[in-house]
C-alpha cells in the first residue's frame, strides 16, 4: 500500500479529518489511517462567480474547512493537531457547479442536467501540517491539490429519476448521487479515480503524504503558507514565497532546498488526471525588513503575499518589498497595511471622536433601552422637574444608579437638566424623547426599543460566534433553536407575542406614511398587506388613498390579538384575514404589499412566496415592496448592513437585486423611492 511508508511517521501524531462525511471517514479508515473527526464550522458560502475554474472553488472551500479546524482546536479542544485534512467535492456540468441538493426538486433538477451526459467530479483537498512552537505560536504549512474524474450518466427516464430521488440517497451528496450505492445504477462509465467520485482521492492524497514525510522537494513555483496563532486568540495568515527574478534574497536557501523533480508533473494516463499545488518547508524564504518602534530592523517580519486564494491559475505572486505588509483575510483577499510609523503625528480630533463614538455606541444603546424599560421618559412627561432621588423612588432604583442614568441621558440629548437653588439637578424630556420615546406618542418607538433590548441585544452579545459560524445565535441567546423563529422564539408566550407585535407596530407607525405615499396608487382598488401584523401600515395606506381597501393577512395568533392595536377611529376599509402566506391561498387583490418581509427569509422561502403572489396576480396587478435598500456598492446604509449581522436565514439586498428577484417572477420595476425614513419602497407591475 502506498500509505505504508508514512504510517510509521504518523504513529503518535494527532491527525484530524475536518469533515463529517461518512464516506471520507470510511475511505481513510480502510487505508489504515488513524484519525479524529472534527467537523469544520466553515459555512460553504463562497461566491462561485469569483472563481475562474470549478476546481479552484473546491480547493478554496477545502482550505477554509481545514484552516478553521486548525485554528479552533488549540482553543476549543485545548490541543493542537499535527495534521488537519479538509476536502470538498463538487460536480460540474455545462459550466455549472452542483453541490448537495436542498430538496427533492433540486435533486431532480441536478440529475436531469446530468442525464445522458459526461460530467466532471472535482475534489479539492487541503492538508494543514501544524508545527507548535515554544512561544505558544503555531506555524501551519498548507498543501492543497485537486482531483478530477470524468463520469458519464446513462439516459434516464423521469420514473427512474424519481424512484432514485425518493430513496433519499441523493440528499447529502454532491451532484445528487452516490456512485458507491444505488447511484451506481445511473452511471455508464468512469474515467479516473473512482474514490474521488465517492468523496476522497485516496491515491493522490497518499502521494502527497509521501512528499511531505519521505522527500525534500523544492521548486521555484512552490509556496509555503504559514498561519501563526498565539494562545490569546489572535492570529495572522501569511504566505511565504520567493521574490521575482532580479530581486535580492535576504536569506540563503538551506542545502536541502535543492530542487528535485516533482512526481506529480510526470505524464499521466488519459483517464487519470491529478493536479498539485504543493508546499515544502525546505523552500528558500526571503524576508522583508520592517522598522521597529526603536528604529531597528526587525528581521522576523516576513513578507506576506496571498497567491493561493486569487482564484486564478496565474501563480505569479505579488512581491511587496519594504513598503507594505499585506494581511490575508479568510476570504483570500490581500489587505496591504503600511508599516511606516509616524511617531510625531497626532490623530485628528474628528477621527478620534468617531472611533470613540463607535466604541461607546453599545453603552449609549443600553442606556436608552434601560431608561425606556424603567419608564423614565413617561415619568418625566407626567411629572417634569424631578430630581434624581425622586425619580429613583418612583422607578424603584438606587439614587446613585438613577443619577448616573439620568446624566447619561442628558449627554445623549434625551433629557435636559437644570440646577435648583439647592444645587440639585432636575430633569425634563427633550423634544426628541417626547416625539419617539413616550408610550403614547404618535410615533412612539418604545415597543421596538423593548424588542431591541429583549431580543436583538442578546443575539448581538454572541456576534463573534455568529460571524465565525455564519449562523443565527438564537440557541445561545435563548437556550433553544427553531426553524420558525416567529412561531417559537418570539411567540412562546402571550406576553412575548404582544411584545413582538408592539415592536412591529412601532416601526409601522413611524414608516407607514412614508411608504404609503411613495407612489400614486389610484389605479388600485384593493390591496393585501402580507404579514401586516397589527394593521398599522394598512391604516396608513387607507388614509393616503381614499379609494383603496386593504386586507391584512397574517398568522391566526397575530390576527387574534390585533384588536389590542386598533386605532381610536377604525376604518372599515381595513379588514383582517388569518392564514399562513407560505401554505394558504392568498386573498385576491390588485396590489400586494410586502413590508419588512423578504429580508427575513431564505431564498427558497422567498421564491415560494413570490411564486404564490405571481400566481395570484393578473397582468397589471402591483407588488409594493418596502425594505431597507442597500447601496449598490454595499457600503450603506449602516442600519441595513448592521441588521444583516443578526445572521437571519434571509439577506439584505439592493434595489437592483430586489428588482432582478421580482423580475424572475414576472414583475417589472415601475418606480423605486429612497425615502428619508427607515424603509425604502419599490412598486412593481405584473406583466
Amino acid at each position: 500500500m502506498v500509505l505504508n511508508p508514512v504510517i510509521s511517521k504518523l504513529a503518535g501524531k494527532l491527525v484530524v479529518l475536518a469533515s463529517a462525511s461518512p464516506r471520507r471517514l470510511e475511505i481513510l479508515s480502510n487505508a489504515g489511517l488513524r484519525f479524529e473527526v472534527v467537523p469544520s464550522w466553515f459555512k460553504e458560502t463562497l461566491d462561485k462567480g469569483l472563481f475562474k475554474a470549478p476546481h479552484e472553488y473546491a480547493v478554496e472551500t477545502a482550505k477554509q474547512k481545514a484552516l478553521e479546524v486548525a485554528r479552533r482546536m488549540p482553543f476549543k479542544h485545548l490541543k493542537t493537531p499535527d495534521i488537519v485534512i479538509g476536502a470538498d467535492t463538487i460536480v460540474t456540468v455545462d459550466g455549472m457547479i452542483l453541490e448537495k441538493p436542498v430538496d427533492k426538486e433540486d435533486a431532480y433538477r441536478m440529475l436531469s442536467s446530468l442525464s445522458g451526459k459526461e460530467h466532471s467530479v472535482f475534489t479539492g483537498v487541503a492538508i494543514v501540517v501544524c508545527h507548535e512552537k515554544e512561544n505558544e505560536e503555531v506555524d501551519y504549512q498548507l498543501i492543497e491539490f485537486y482531483e478530477e474524474t470524468k463520469v458519464k450518466f446513462a439516459d434516464l427516464s423521469d420514473n427512474m429519476l424519481w424512484e432514485y430521488i425518493n430513496s433519499g440517497e441523493p440528499m447529502d451528496k454532491a451532484g445528487g448521487y452516490g456512485i458507491q450505492a444505488l447511484g451506481g445504477m445511473l452511471v455508464e462509465y468512469v474515467h479516473g479515480d473512482f474514490l474521488n467520485v465517492v468523496g476522497f482521492p485516496l491515491n493522490h492524497f497518499c502521494k502527497q503524504l509521501d512528499l511531505i514525510y519521505n522527500r525534500c522537494t523544492s521548486s521555484a513555483d512552490q509556496e509555503i503558507v504559514s498561519v501563526r496563532l498565539s494562545h490569546n486568540g489572535s492570529h495572522a495568515t501569511s504566505i511565504l514565497t520567493q521574490p521575482p527574478p532580479g530581486l535580492p534574497a535576504q536569506s540563503s536557501p538551506s542545502p536541502s532546498s535543492k530542487a528535485k523533480p516533482n512526481p506529480s508533473s510526470s505524464p499521466t494516463p488519459a483517464n487519470y488526471t491529478h493536479h498539485t499545488q504543493n508546499s515544502s518547508s525546505a523552500n528558500p524564504v526571503h524576508k522583508v525588513k520592517r522598522k521597529s518602534s526603536e528604529g531597528e530592523v526587525d528581521e522576523s517580519s516576513w513578507m506576506l503575499v496571498n497567491s493561493l486564494s486569487k482564484h486564478t491559475d496565474d501563480r505569479e505572486a505579488e512581491f511587496i518589498y519594504n513598503t507594505t505588509l499585506p494581511l490575508v483575510t479568510s476570504s483570500g483577499q490581500v489587505i496591504e497595511l503600511s508599516v511606516t510609523e509616524h511617531e510625531d503625528s497626532e490623530p485628528k480630533k474628528d477621527d478620534l471622536q468617531r472611533i470613540i463614538d463607535l466604541m461607546d455606541g453599545f453603552k449609549a444603546s443600553k442606556a436608552l433601552f434601560t431608561a425606556s424599560k424603567m419608564c423614565v421618559f413617561d415619568l418625566l412627561q407626567s411629572r417634569p422637574g424631578l430630581d434624581a432621588a425622586q425619580v429613583a423612588q418612583e422607578i424603584k432604583a438606587s439614587v446613585k444608579g438613577t443619577a448616573c442614568l439620568l446624566e447619561a441621558c442628558v449627554s445623549l440629548g434625551l433629557l435636559t437638566s437644570k440646577q435648583r437653588a439647592c444645587q440639585k439637578s432636575v430633569y425634563e424630556n427633550t423634544d426628541l424623547s417626547s416625539h419617539f420615546l413616550l408610550s403614547d406618542a404618535p410615533f412612539s418607538l418604545r415597543g421596538y426599543i423593548q424588542h431591541c433590548n429583549d431580543t436583538v441585544w442578546p443575539l448581538f452579545s454572541h456576534l463573534e460566534s455568529a460571524v465565525r459560524e455564519g449562523a443565527n445565535q438564537r440557541e445561545k441567546a435563548f437556550g433553544k433553536t427553531s426553524k420558525d423563529m416567529f412561531q417559537d422564539t418570539f411567540y412562546n408566550s402571550q406576553e412575548a407575542k404582544l411584545r413582538f407585535m408592539n415592536a412591529m407596530h412601532s416601526i409601522a407607525k413611524v414608516t407607514g406614511r412614508a411608504v404609503a405615499t411613495a407612489f400614486d396608487l389610484s389605479s388600485f382598488k384593493t390591496a393585501c398587506d402580507l404579514g401586516g401584523c397589527t394593521g398599522a401600515m394598512a391604516y396608513e395606506f387607507t388614509k393616503a388613498h381614499p379609494g383603496l381597501s386593504v386586507t391584512v393577512f397574517d398568522l391566526p395568533a397575530v390576527v387574534e390579538m390585533s384588536e389590542h392595536f386598533l386605532p381610536l377611529h377604525t376604518d372599515n376599509r381595513v379588514s383582517f384575514v388569518a392564514g399562513d402566506f407560505f401554505k394558504d391561498e392568498l386573498p385576491k387583490a390588485d396590489l400586494y404589499i410586502l413590508a419588512r418581509i423578504l429580508h427575513d427569509w431564505p431564498d427558497e422561502k422567498v421564491g415560494i412566496l413570490l411564486s404564490k403572489i405571481a400566481n395570484a396576480c393578473t397582468a397589471g396587478c402591483g407588488l409594493l415592496l418596502s425594505e431597507i435598500f442597500l447601496d449598490e456598492d454595499r457600503r450603506g446604509p449602516s442600519r441595513g448592513l448592521l441588521q444583516a449581522l443578526s445572521m437571519s436565514e434571509g439577506k439584505q439586498r439592493s434595489a437592483t437585486e430586489y428588482g432582478l428577484l421580482l423580475k424572475s417572477h414576472g414583475f417589472i420595476t415601475a418606480h423605486v423611492r429612497h425615502t428619508d425614513n427607515l424603509l425604502d419602497a419599490m412598486l412593481c407591475i405584473k406583466v
